[in-house]
């Protein structure tokens, strides 16, 4: 596994799963959520550079939240590869797709997205490659559908990170982000993997989420694509702090809560 500032031999582990959705329908019904069983290994997603198949705009988004996908109540859908590769076009109906990612990925677990918008048979979804931010459309029928009323938002301009199931508030704790030349990017993200590092004194802590993004300014780095995450610390002191190489972290006893309690899929928001 290879964060940013961090080369490490990691396991993939055990995390929360999210509740499957019997239909692909915008909101989820009113009502009490069933609560998450745990369930299956998860995994890194892959960190391919390419082009952008467009970003979301203000009107989009508009609609996205009216559909429910990008709400704060219904909560989101997750959408897991059923196959060992799936399509992803830059259009939805186009011919040809624009590239393909294998299932399992480079880590061997299975291939997330974060559904953005529905469009018939059609799913627009946040894509784990560069720029931040880039979507592509994507086959209904080559994936499951799972739905997470849960949501992880990170204030650097606080120091903090808030874990919502809904509106409710879950967990709060520090958290310490990216230094002047390696920023925390602001955006849109999902949990792509959660793996236990060797060493849970070392580095990482006792947890890693990978994230869906990437540094602006790294590359590549210690042997890996520049890849974000949220992990636990071996200096909880300089948590408060801007003292990453663009990673967010957190205590270890908040990594390890995240780890036990929050699904792969799950969309995380760095505040701008």
């Amino acid at each position: 596994m290879k964060f940013n500032g961090y080369l490490a031999t990691v396991a993939l582990v055990t995390a929360a799963t999210l509740t499957t959705a019997a239909t692909l329908t915008g909101c989820a019904a009113s009502g009490t959520q069933p609560a998450p069983p745990r369930a299956a290994a998860t995994g890194q997603a892959g960190a391919g550079a390419g082009e952008t198949t467009g970003h979301a705009g203000a009107g989009e988004a508009a609609e996205a939240a009216a559909t429910g996908h990008a709400g704060t109540g219904a909560g989101v859908e997750v959408a897991t590869v059923r196959g060992p590769r799936i399509a992803v076009y830059q259009r939805k109906g186009a011919s040809s797709p624009w590239r393909e990612l294998a299932s399992p990925n480079d880590y061997g677990a299975e291939r997330v997205f974060l559904v953005e918008r529905r469009d018939g048979e059609w799913l627009r979804v946040l894509l784990p490659i560069r720029p931040n931010g880039s979507t592509g459309w994507i086959r209904a029928g080559d994936v499951t559908l799972a739905r997470t009323t849960h949501r992880v938002e990170v204030d650097p301009a606080r120091f903090r990170f808030t874990v919502y199931d809904g509106a409710r508030v879950l967990r709060t704790g520090k958290v310490a982000t990216g230094r002047d030349g390696t920023p925390t990017p602001p955006g849109r993200y999902f949990f792509t993997e959660l793996v236990r590092p060797p060493d849970p004194r070392g580095p990482y802590g006792a947890y890693a989420f990978g994230l869906s993004g990437f540094s602006p300014t790294l590359k590549s780095f210690a042997g890996g694509p520049g890849q974000l995450a949220i992990h636990g610390t071996d200096d909880a002191a300089a948590l408060g702090t801007r003292v990453s190489h663009g990673c967010v972290r957190v205590g270890n006893a908040d990594i390890t809560w995240m780890a036990e309690n929050l699904a792969i899929g799950t969309p995380v928001v760095v505040k701008g």
